[in-house]
């Protein structure tokens, strides 16, 4: 027996079917039509899907379940409000369940359902209490308790990016200010430095930034990976950016430690494929946030199931 993973993500959608040991054996993707609509969303994945069982032979006989990942919170009565999808509070589970009536169903929180998909399959396997930790866009969490996602008596756990830690220059797109993904995201990131640049700009006395360089001068430009790749070349400018986010991501990581106890975190995202710099001392910088400095804590690590845990992860839910 398969079961069906779909990712859905802001510029495109994943599928694939995965058998009981979570290996994806076949695989398809479309474009996320957001000037469409929801409809032509829902539509695209109908066909991609059916498409793929078809063109592979695979009978709704052999197929268990359809699981999704999304990005945004599903309430009670399986609707969804996303923004970057242009959804607000759209008929999301009921609709699914319309055009698949011969499937099972289940929706998660993409960055929870990444999180089952180490959990079983990756780099958290093998532990009881898990925590995910996407570093991209935003922050992504997701918890996973003795196999199970946590998502809370309302459906709205796992919002780690939406933590409140610090006091931040600028507020957060959920309207807040200080929230953990305004420090450690690539997107806080590339705006703290467009932010020191603009400044050095005005202090002549200054050394030049290696930044600007690699962006050729434009500020708009700048990606995350110029700013590790200053990092490495020993630029001053990129290595004091690198220790602020550090030491925000340590005291953000030890509000998980301090409150779940977790048995290991992994980070994942974007950022991740930075993780020698960022995994560097980093245990030791949570130990100064954490409530018992002696004891031993989660093991942090890096994910390793990449882009295909979300399809994964989507496949195993229950």
């Amino acid at each position: 027996m398969y079961s069906i993973g779909v990712d859905i993500g802001g510029t495109g959608i994943k599928a694939g079917v995965v058998d009981e040991q979570g290996k994806i054996i076949y695989r398809a993707n479309c474009k996320t039509d957001v000037d469409g609509g929801f409809d032509r969303i829902i539509s695209d994945i109908n066909t991609m899907v059916r498409n793929m069982l078809s063109e592979n032979d695979i009978t709704n006989e052999q197929i268990q379940s359809i699981g999704f990942g999304v990005p945004s919170f599903i309430n009670s009565e399986g609707k969804v409000t996303c923004v970057n999808l242009g959804w607000f509070e759209v008929d999301f589970v009921p609709k699914l369940k319309e055009i698949f009536p011969e499937f099972d169903i289940f929706v998660e929180n993409d960055a929870t359902v990444a999180a089952l998909a180490e959990s079983k399959f990756g780099s958290m396997s093998g532990n009881d209490i898990s925590v995910l930790l996407t570093l991209g866009t935003g922050i992504g969490g997701g918890i996973i308790i003795n196999n199970k996602p946590f998502v809370g008596a309302h459906g709205m756990a796992s919002e780690i990016g939406h933590v409140v830690i610090g006091e931040n220059t600028y507020n957060c797109n959920c309207g807040n200010n200080g929230c953990f993904e305004t420090f450690c995201s690539a997107t806080a990131l590339i705006k703290h430095t467009q932010e020191k640049l603009k400044q050095l700009e005005e202090n002549i006395q200054q050394d030049k930034s290696a930044i600007l360089d690699m962006c050729e001068g434009c500020l708009d430009k700048i990606n995350a990976k110029m700013i590790f790749d200053a990092y490495r070349q020993g630029d001053k400018l990129a290595k004091e950016i690198i220790e602020r986010f550090k030491d925000y991501l340590s005291i953000g990581i030890a509000g998980v430690v301090n409150t779940l106890d977790p048995d290991i975190i992994a980070i994942g995202g974007g950022l991740s494929k930075s993780s020698d710099i960022i995994l560097k001392d980093l245990k030791e910088m949570i130990r100064h946030h954490i409530l018992y400095k002696k004891e031993k804590f989660a093991d942090i690590v890096v994910a390793t199931l990449g882009n295909d845990a979300g399809i994964i992860g989507a496949a195993f839910l229950s």
